[in-house]
């Protein structure tokens, strides 16, 4: 956003400041100013001068000698040049030791260049006539001045005036980087309402006079919206008798100043009121709108329009569109139709100034490849109130440029009226927020001097329409930092009571499983979770798995990146891979991430991230190894108990022989096995692979840290060792939860110690055998006890086909 600081000072008149202090105390008040450019910065000694003679140079056909009035008690004079002088002329002349910004080219030099008297071709020349390129601007921001010579005043002007003066060059362009929130500040109002409060002067909003003959707008046009939700706002006014002229120099001089090419009157006009008010305007001619009606609504898919700028552009039903009675005439909030457009031979033209949806004018300029003053206005998200105020501003500049005849009355339709919000103030809390102790009244003070209001009985703050950005309290204190002085906020201590930090419960899971698997040999390892669809062929995993259902990356850097995982061994097995490839013996790693699980496909809402523990190993240690990990892992966080396996594994990236589910409250919480030798061989790898997966969601849920103590025992235990004949298909766990249950309390603890199959066994079974460990807490445990005990053992495992080895 740029603003001209003599613009500034129409609407805050008691503003003196330099350019540098205007700089700073902006920047400070949160009007971050970006860059400066001081337009006379190197322009010295430069006054209007009156050509009273001019004469042929004696020794050069295309220079003259020129007696130029300074306005001093003598003529001064210069050789030039310039094709195009005559006596009488008023220029622009840099006097002896005087400075211009660059050179005839338009080419600025830094630091200006110096000019000295001296003789051209023999003849005396005390100055220069400038040209605007020479003055530091160019011949688009000064239509009037010639392509090639001197400029030329078309004013009244009186010699050894100042010229810079004159060219309104006397000025500073001030660039700020104003963010998207302050909507209000993308407008010279709202920068001069910011630099009154900043600088404790009074703002003066400019008055709007009404205008308008006898005659009525609802009479030349009828307005419609039928897609309100996009268009909040739509007013219009009619002006009749056009008269395409240029604009006044000061209308022109300010438009230049913020980089706008002056054009004509109607269009300036528009343009002033976009930079003023921020409020996009367009004007169209009526007689090219048929059936005297403006209807808004959205296009139809695979239309084409033609817009201003003659290109054809192609829309669809998110666009919105003005359109008439029987054709689209522009796109609304971007760029008009080429159909409706105004020319030189106008009559009678309709203003728009309307308020539309912010984010479908950035999409809807994204789509049709065209972003202008005016989207870049739209897309913030405009105050619908401000179009009354700039449309009835338009028409009076019509009227006092005299640019044509103002009809009176105005179509306003406007379904749902915005209004400002309160917020309620507590000087307090916000001294408490900011570390201050500035008084309530001081407060009250600076709100009123950025526009907002004060309800003594509701103790709140109004908030105007405008001021989009205040919400809630925090706002309001913003508000007070920043006019009080952010420099002028002591540094002060947090206060709130004393509070310890720790990890969450989640991390702290994540932390033990860590803790854990390190602890066993493991290095943790990251891999990607993009993936490539090819994956689920080198895992085996059927063409109709629910497990390809992945979320599909619209962007993707290449086709081994196209799909997030749904399964995390990929980049465990890549990275085992890589180290079997590169000679290393034995390797054991980890890695926590996440899988994403979409609810349908094709996605629409955001899949289900799941944390899952990756454990993966080769070399040293088999199947159950891994187990004794997961095991281990399992009594860390309180679940030892419940956890079982079974090998009713339905995974084909798994050994079919050498696989299981883990069990948790009859809820799958992982896996482990080794790893189908075709998956093995499909990552260029050999041997026996061993993974294991945790779905750390589960764990989170089912953890538990309730640990109760128990003192060193006080009785002795008794052993009692079992030796069986067990049928193959029969587990050890099976085995395992039948002991518990039915050694009871006095049952402390059990473990196989000899697992032998051979000559000695019959076939079909195995030989087990159990230490069982029988303790009572509060008593020495009888024999009676003891057998009672493992006859309930023995005999729940007749059940399971086992016999005692004789």
């Amino acid at each position: 956003m740029k603003t001209s600081l003599n613009w500034i000072k129409v609407l805050v008149p008691e503003l003196d400041v330099t350019p540098q202090q205007y700089v700073d105390g902006m920047t400070l008040s949160g009007s971050k100013v970006e860059t400066i450019e001081i337009l006379d910065e190197n322009l010295e000694n430069i006054v209007v001068g009156q050509i009273k003679k001019i004469e042929p140079h004696p020794d050069a056909d295309k220079l003259i000698i020129c007696q130029v009035d300074v306005g001093t008690s003598d003529l001064v004079q210069i050789v030039t040049g310039a094709p195009n002088v005559k006596e009488g002329d008023k220029i622009p002349v840099v006097l002896d030791g005087g400075r211009v910004a660059g050179g005839h080219d338009g080419k600025i030099t830094k630091g200006g260049i110096k000019i000295k008297k001296g003789k051209l071709r023999g003849v005396e020349s005390n100055g220069m006539m400038c040209s605007i390129e020479e003055l530091g601007s160019t011949k688009d921001f000064y239509p009037e001045a010639p392509d090639d010579g001197v400029y030329i005043f078309q004013k009244d002007v009186k010699p050894g005036e100042n010229a810079v003066k004159a060219l309104g060059l006397d000025d500073v362009v001030v660039e700020y980087e104003i963010t998207s929130n302050r909507v209000d500040c993308f407008s010279v109002i709202g920068i001069a309402r910011e630099a009154a409060a900043t600088f404790g002067c009074e703002f003066k909003e400019p008055t709007i006079n009404p205008t308008g003959n006898e005659e009525k707008t609802q009479d030349y046009i009828k307005v419609s919206i039928v897609d309100e939700d996009l268009c909040s706002r739509y007013t219009a006014r009619v002006v009749k008798n056009i008269k395409i002229a240029p604009s006044p120099e000061w209308m022109q001089r300010r438009l230049a100043a913020h980089g706008i090419r002056p054009i004509n009157n109607l269009v300036d006009i528009t343009n002033y009121v976009m930079e003023e008010y921020g409020q996009p305007m367009h004007a169209y001619d009526l007689s090219t709108i048929s059936g005297n009606e403006i209807i808004v609504k959205r296009a139809n898919d695979n239309e084409h329009f033609t817009t201003l700028d003659g290109q054809e552009r192609e829309v669809d039903h998110d666009v919105l569109m003005i359109c008439d009675g029987e054709k689209p005439i522009g796109i609304a909030g971007i760029m008009g139709g080429e159909n409706s457009m105004i020319t030189d031979e106008v009559d009678t033209m309709l203003f728009e100034a309307a308020c539309f949806d912010g984010t479908n004018i950035r999409l809807s300029s994204k789509k049709v490849g065209l972003r202008t003053d005016a989207s870049s206005k739209f897309e913030k998200g405009l105050d619908p109130n401000t179009a009354l105020e700039a449309i009835n501003r338009a028409c009076e500049l019509v009227e006092q440029l005299g640019a044509g005849e103002v009809v009176g009355g105005i179509v306003d339709v406007y379904p749902n009226k915005k209004s400002g919000n309160r917020v309620p103030f507590d000087a307090d809390a916000i001294n408490a927020l900011l570390g201050t102790d500035i008084p309530e009244n001081e407060m009250i003070g600076y709100f009123k001097k950025i526009g907002l209001g004060y309800d003594l009985g509701e103790q709140s703050i109004v908030i105007p329409s405008w001021r989009q950005d205040l919400k809630c309290m925090n706002d309001l204190a913003e508000e007070v930092a920043r006019f009080y002085g952010y420099d002028k906020i002591p540094t002060s201590l947090p206060t709130g009571e004393a509070t310890a930090g720790h990890l969450s419960y989640k991390l702290r899971i994540e932390q033990i499983a860590k803790n854990v698997v390190e602890f066993c040999g493991f290095s943790q390892g990251m891999t990607y979770s993009f993936e490539s669809p090819k994956v689920y062929d080198k895992l085996l995993i059927p063409a109709d798995s629910k497990v390809r259902n992945a979320v599909t990356i619209s962007n993707p850097l290449g086709e081994d990146f196209s799909i997030m995982r749904t399964v995390s061994l990929n980049g465990m097995l890549t990275s085992l891979s890589t180290n079997y490839n590169r000679r290393n013996k034995d390797v054991r790693l980890y890695e926590l991430g996440n899988i994403y699980l979409p609810k349908q496909v094709p996605v629409t809402e955001l899949p289900e991230e799941r944390m899952q523990l990756t454990l993966g190993m080769y070399g040293e240690g088999d199947f159950f190894s891994m187990k004794g990990v997961v095991e281990e892992l399992f009594d860390q966080l309180g679940m030892e108990d419940e956890i079982y396996y079974t090998p009713e594994c339905d995974r084909p990236y798994l050994h079919p022989g050498r696989k299981a589910d883990i069990i948790y409250h009859n809820e799958i919480v992982g896996y482990l096995g080794e790893v189908h030798p075709k998956v093995v061989a499909n990552y260029d790898m050999k041997g026996r692979v061993y993974v294991a997966v945790i779905d750390m969601p589960y764990i989170v849920e089912m953890a538990t840290f309730n640990r109760k103590y128990e003192g060193i025992a006080k009785y002795p235990a008794i052993t009692r060792d079992i030796s069986m004949l067990v049928p193959k298909h029969v587990m050890a766990g099976e085995i395992e939860a039948v002991i518990k249950k039915r050694g009871g309390k006095i049952l402390e603890s059990l473990a196989l110690f000899d697992l032998y199959e051979g000559e000695q066994v019959q076939e079909g079974f195995k030989s087990m055998a159990y230490s069982l460990v029988f303790r009572a807490k509060d008593r020495t445990l009888e024999d009676a006890d003891v057998v009672a005990a493992m006859d309930k053992i023995l005999k729940a495992l007749e059940e399971l086909q086992i016999e005692l080895r004789k």
